[in-house]
C-alpha cells in the first residue's frame, strides 16, 4: 500500500509499505480522509516526543471497511465508518467506568513513543479494533467524518464542565478546538459565549459559529469587558484551549467567584497558575483529555448541523501532495487551519 512515512524529523516520503495485519478483533479500513492535526505538526519536528520515526502518522480519519478479523461480527463490509484513534484495553478500572481515555495501557494510532508504536491513517489502509468503529450517518461526507475526533475533544471538555443552562462561558483561544468548543457550549445550553483570541480572523469565524461576543486582548480590556457583560461578577465558565501561562491567567481572571475552569490546551508541560486567586475565589478546575464516549453524539451533531466543520477545512490533498502541506502548516502559513488528506484520490 501507499503510505506517508515520517522517515526522520522534518522528512516525509510517500512510499510502499506492507498492508497492516488484521487481528481477530480488528477491521481493515480503506482510508478515504485523514486530517492533519496540530499534534502531527509537533510530531513532524520531534518537539512532542510522540512521533519517533519511522512512523505513519494520522489519527483523524474515516473510510470504509475492507475486511474484518475472524472474531468480528455485525460489521458490514463496505460500511462507511470513522473511529476512535485511542485504543484501550476494555478491561481495566478506567475502561469499565467508560473512561477509556484514561486506560492503563492506552495507545493512539499514528503515535510512536517509548511505550508503544502504532502506525496511523496517512495511508491507503489502517487497522483498527472493531469496537472503536462508528458508522457515519448518511449525508455526512468522509471529509466531515474525519473531523469527528476533534469534535469529540470539544464535546468531552464541555461535558466535563458543570452546565445547567443559561451560563456565560468564555473560550480562551479560538484555534480549531476552541471554535469547536464554542459550538459545543451553545449546544449544551450556555446562554452567552465569549471568544478570546489574538487573531481577528479567528474571532470573525468564531462569531459566525455562534460566539455572542469576541474580544482581542491586543485591542480590548478583556476583564473589564466581561465584567460589563456580567454585572461585575465575571463569567460562570472559562474554557482554556491553549495551554500557556498567559492564557491560563486570562481564564482565571475572567471567571466569577465559585466559577469553573476547564483546561483543554496542552501546549506547554508546565504553566504558572495564580494559586491565591484559585483558592480565595474558590474556583473549580477540571482537566480534559481527548474523549471517551462522545463519538455517537458528536456524529449526530455533525449530521444535524449543530456543529459545523466545513469552515475549518482549508484544503483537500492527495497523499503525494501531503509533504508540501506539512511544510506550509509547519511554517504557520496565514489562513491555513485543517488540511484533509485523501489517500485514495
Amino acid at each position: 500500500m501507499k503510505a506517508l512515512l515520517l522517515e526522520e524529523y522534518k522528512k516525509l516520503r510517500v512510499t510502499d509499505m506492507p498492508e497492516p495485519e488484521v487481528g481477530e478483533d480488528e477491521a481493515l479500513i480503506r482510508v478515504q480522509a485523514c486530517g492533519i492535526c496540530g499534534s502531527d505538526i509537533h510530531g513532524f519536528d520531534g518537539s512532542s516526543g510522540r512521533r519517533v520515526p519511522p512512523i505513519i502518522m494520522g489519527h483523524e480519519a474515516s473510510g470504509s471497511i475492507e475486511r474484518v478479523g475472524s472474531g468480528v461480527e455485525g460489521v458490514e463490509l463496505g460500511a462507511r465508518v470513522t473511529f476512535n484513534p485511542m485504543l484501550s484495553c476494555g478491561q481495566c478500572e478506567y475502561c469499565l467506568r467508560d473512561e477509556s481515555n484514561l486506560c492503563d495501557s492506552r495507545q493512539v494510532l499514528g503515535v510512536s513513543c517509548d511505550e508503544f508504536k502504532r502506525h496511523g491513517a496517512f495511508a491507503e489502509f489502517v487497522s483498527v479494533p472493531a469496537r472503536n468503529l462508528y458508522i457515519v450517518p448518511d449525508g455526512v461526507s468522509f471529509e466531515h467524518a474525519a473531523m469527528t475526533e476533534p469534535t469529540t475533544v470539544a464535546v468531552h471538555a464541555v461535558r466535563r464542565t458543570p452546565i445547567k443552562g443559561g451560563e456565560t462561558a468564555v473560550v480562551v483561544g479560538t484555534g480549531m478546538i476552541g471554535l469547536l468548543t464554542v459550538q459545543a457550549l451553545k449546544v449544551a445550553g450556555c446562554g452567552r459565549v465569549v471568544a478570546i483570541d489574538l487573531a481577528d480572523e479567528k474571532l470573525k469565524l468564531a462569531k459566525t459559529l455562534g460566539a455572542d461576543v469576541t474580544l482581542n486582548p491586543k485591542t480590548d480590556n478583556v476583564l473589564d469587558a466581561i465584567k460589563d457583560l456580567t454585572n461585575g461578577n465575571g463569567a460562570d465558565i472559562a474554557m482554556e484551549v491553549v495551554g500557556a501561562t498567559p492564557t491560563v491567567k486570562i481564564a482565571v481572571d475572567v471567571v466569577r467567584r465559585g466559577g469553573f475552569i476547564t483546561f483543554i490546551g496542552n501546549l506547554a508541560p508546565m504553566v504558572e497558575l495564580p494559586m491565591q486567586a484559585v483558592v480565595t475565589r474558590e474556583l473549580t478546575i477540571f482537566g480534559s483529555c481527548a474523549s471517551s464516549t462522545e463519538f455517537p453524539d458528536s456524529l449526530r451533531m455533525l449530521s444535524e448541523g449543530k456543529i459545523k466543520v466545513e469552515p475549518f477545512i482549508s484544503a483537500r490533498a492527495k497523499l503525494e501532495e501531503t509533504p508540501d502541506w506539512f511544510d506550509r502548516l509547519y511554517a504557520a502559513e496565514a489562513g491555513l487551519m485543517k488540511v484533509i488528506v485523501q489517500p485514495g484520490a
